[in-house]
């Protein structure tokens, strides 16, 4: 039950709120912050004002994050109250799922900013950038399979926003679940029971229910670091992404011809 209820957690954390609803809120949200006001031409009204285009797109974002964030905070503390009071245990509450909620919450913020600047951009460059979104999605689904299944070793999602968003959740599961290997781990043996041999030779154990999604679900931070630190470090990557992306859409924004 403790396995199944932490791969719940994990699997529903890792791709319904850091990847689903990280990046399709920027998709819809973000990518036409200013597309949207240059097609219907009101955005000739707020540049004739005494305000630089920077401004207008940092103001754009800060809204734009000022509806996310809280949406996505909310509803990780709502998760984390329902798993909390319902999940099994002892304990009047878990209060270790809160922390990991938490974990999940500040990835989904940090990848739902670095695709919002990327996807803002796509906007400005093009009419259409819904469609360079889209495809840009199609990547980063594929990087959320490839950590996942991968366990978190495969150095391909560096490449990624979302593999460094992941990152953030298994440091913050490991810190707040410190025996959550030793528990896949027996469930994996599951007391012994022997199956069979494989063509190797090697035995198999018949796994107990839950070890085996809680494995596929949980992963390594893969920086060979403490957990803080990689924590930390995820997070930092993540903000200079979005820094990044900000400044180039502010340049293409400012050389951009408005008709």
């Amino acid at each position: 039950k403790e396995a199944g209820h932490r791969a719940f957690i994990l699997g529903i954390g890792k791709f319904g709120i850091v990847y689903l609803l990280g990046i399709f809120l920027p998709l819809f949200l973000a990518t036409g912050l200013i597309r949207e006001e240059m097609n219907e031409g009101t955005i000739h009204y707020m540049l004739a004002k005494p305000i630089a285009r920077g401004e207008v797109l940092l103001y754009r974002m800060l809204g734009y994050l000022g509806i996310t964030w809280p949406f996505i905070l909310g509803l990780c503390f709502v998760l984390s109250i329902v798993t909390g009071f319902f999940g099994p245990g002892d304990g009047f509450f878990r209060w270790s799922d809160l922390g990991v909620w938490m974990s999940i919450a500040w990835a989904a913020m940090m990848v739902s900013l670095v695709y919002g600047t990327i996807f803002c951009g796509f906007g400005i460059i093009w009419k259409n950038g819904v469609i360079l979104a889209i495809l840009f999605s199609a990547w980063e689904l594929g990087m959320v399979f490839v950590t996942i299944l991968g366990g978190g070793d495969s150095s391909i999602r560096y490449f990624s926003v979302v593999g460094w968003g992941l990152i953030i959740v298994d440091a913050g599961t490991a810190m707040c679940w410190p025996d959550n290997w030793q528990l896949i781990e027996m469930g994996l043996w599951g007391g012994g029971h022997v199956v069979e041999e494989n063509w190797l030779g090697a035995t198999e154990y018949a796994a107990l229910p839950g070890a085996q999604p809680l494995r596929t679900f949980s992963g390594n931070s893969g920086l060979g670091v403490s957990e803080w630190i990689a924590f930390v470090i995820s997070t930092m990557v993540l903000l200079f992404q979005g820094i990044i992306s900000w400044f180039i859409g502010q340049a293409i924004f400012k050389g951009k011809e408005v008709n």
